[in-house]
């Protein structure tokens, strides 16, 4: 193809670009990466027919244009991801700290209570957890190995399933919240009287403290986000139940969309539970001091990152 036709076919395309690049216009990043892709390939026709001719330069410089648009558009994707978690999510924890006080203690007066029920009847286990996982538990116990259950399935797939499980209960205590919180406080308090009743359950058959060494590992954080996700429940629900100043709708959306940021802002967490619970929970012969590393490096995290820090932030933000 002479370079006058070439010029002549791909003219229109290119001072599109150019005008693109002139005006600093805004572009999507698919749509940058198919102009991206258009020009190298206009380039690459043009370094091996016409490589000395400024059409080749021209080109260059167009071509180098979309390539900084591209790279600028990864980097603010970035940081915005980053500001998302860094700032965003403390700061929507900081203004609902209340309501996770609340989630808190319905969850520990449901531990409280599962653990009590437990030690005035002893088939409570059963119909909290099922008779089938309390006499394979009861089994591996007389066998030496309580924490058996952790080392039964297939590393990977485990992963997958723990993790998909962790985030559609997360998501579901949430979304119940919109029942005026109701729904919100009832799954706390079902998974609160689970827990208690199931740590009731190793103490009675005097093996509370390697269950503790074991399931502690992914519960410490596990554990910690259903009691943020329950209270993003209660923000969703008491959006529509004390409207304040706002028209109900209006209140609703608000406190939604805090909800939703902070279970998003969660879901890091329970893919962390779900590896933890996966490929390291099933290391029972793991040393104590590597075990009491990780349940109090998750402590440590959870009470920085969801009180002490919100807490730091919102005071900047206010000075």
């Amino acid at each position: 193809m002479r370079e006058a036709s070439f010029l002549s076919k791909n003219e229109k395309k290119w001072r599109k670009v150019e005008s693109i690049l002139d005006k600093n216009n805004e572009l999507s990043t698919e749509e940058s990466v198919d102009l991206f892709i258009e020009l190298t390939d206009d380039l690459s026709y043009a370094r091996t027919h016409y490589s000395e001719s400024v059409s080749t330069r021209y080109l260059n410089a167009l071509t180098g244009g979309i390539h900084q648009k591209i790279s600028k558009g990864k980097k603010e994707k970035l940081e915005r991801i980053v500001r998302f978690w860094k700032y965003e999510v403390p700061l929507t924890i900081a203004k609902h700290h209340k309501q996770l006080l609340y989630s808190f203690l319905v969850f520990m007066l449901a531990v409280l209570i599962g653990a009590v029920s437990t030690h005035y009847d002893e088939t409570f286990p059963r119909v909290i957890l099922g008779d089938e996982y309390v006499d394979m538990t009861i089994e591996n116990i007389e066998k030496g190995e309580p924490m058996a259950v952790y080392g039964h399935s297939e590393s990977n797939s485990m992963f997958l399933n723990i993790t998909f499980n962790n985030i559609r209960v997360s998501f579901l205590t949430f979304m119940c919240g919109i029942l005026f919180s109701l729904g919100s406080y009832y799954f706390l308090f079902y998974n609160g009287i689970m827990l208690g009743a199931f740590q009731y359950f190793f103490f009675q058959k005097g093996v509370l403290v390697q269950s503790l060494l074991s399931i502690w590992i992914h519960g410490t954080i596990e554990i910690s986000s259903i009691i943020v996700a329950g209270a993003a429940g209660i923000v969703l629900g008491n959006g529509l139940l004390f409207p304040g100043t706002l028209p109900r709708k209006a209140s609703l959306v608000k406190s939604g969309k805090a909800g939703v940021k902070i279970i998003i802002g969660l879901v890091p967490l329970f893919v962390i539970a779900g590896f933890l619970e996966s490929f390291i929970t099933r290391l029972t012969d793991s040393p104590l001091f590597f075990k009491l590393l990780i349940i109090g490096g998750s402590l440590v995290f959870i009470i920085w990152y969801f009180i002490i820090y919100p807490i730091q932030l919102r005071k900047k933000s206010i000075k």
